[in-house]
């Protein structure tokens, strides 16, 4: 059984800059696609930003497109988001999830795509 865990939340002022981790144990994710989403107060959980397993390339919500960076270590079993020109709008908890499949086509946006899924960090922008 997987376990996915997040960290590098916190507190930051509009304009600065944070960078989350999500760390797997007890299962390799190397070969499944990796996704990033966010719960503001309020609000549904959203996508933000997703890697595909094998290239490595990646796909943003518009909302964050050209601020936010997904990266991934396989070697270390972690995918990174850096969280730049960061916005009030941008407070939320952000989760990091698996793909429920190996090997998928296509960029995974819903949160049905993924089966595996950390306990969140919260990320607070104050203006």
């Amino acid at each position: 059984q997987g376990q996915l865990v997040e960290s590098g939340g916190g507190l930051v002022q509009a304009g600065g800059s944070l960078r989350l981790s999500c760390t797997a144990s007890g299962r390799t994710f190397s070969g499944r696609d990796m996704g990033w989403f966010r719960q503001a107060p309020g609000k549904e959980r959203e996508f933000v930003a997703t890697i595909k397993w094998n290239v490595g390339s990646t796909y943003y919500a518009d909302s964050v497109k050209g601020r936010f960076t997904i990266s991934r270590d396989n070697a270390k079993m972690t995918v990174y988001l850096q969280m730049n020109s960061l916005k009030p709008e941008d407070t939320a908890v952000y989760y990091c999830a698996a793909d429920r499949q190996y090997g998928s086509s296509g960029y995974r946006t819903r949160e049905y795509d993924y089966d595996y899924w950390g306990q969140g960090t919260q990320v607070t922008v104050s203006s």
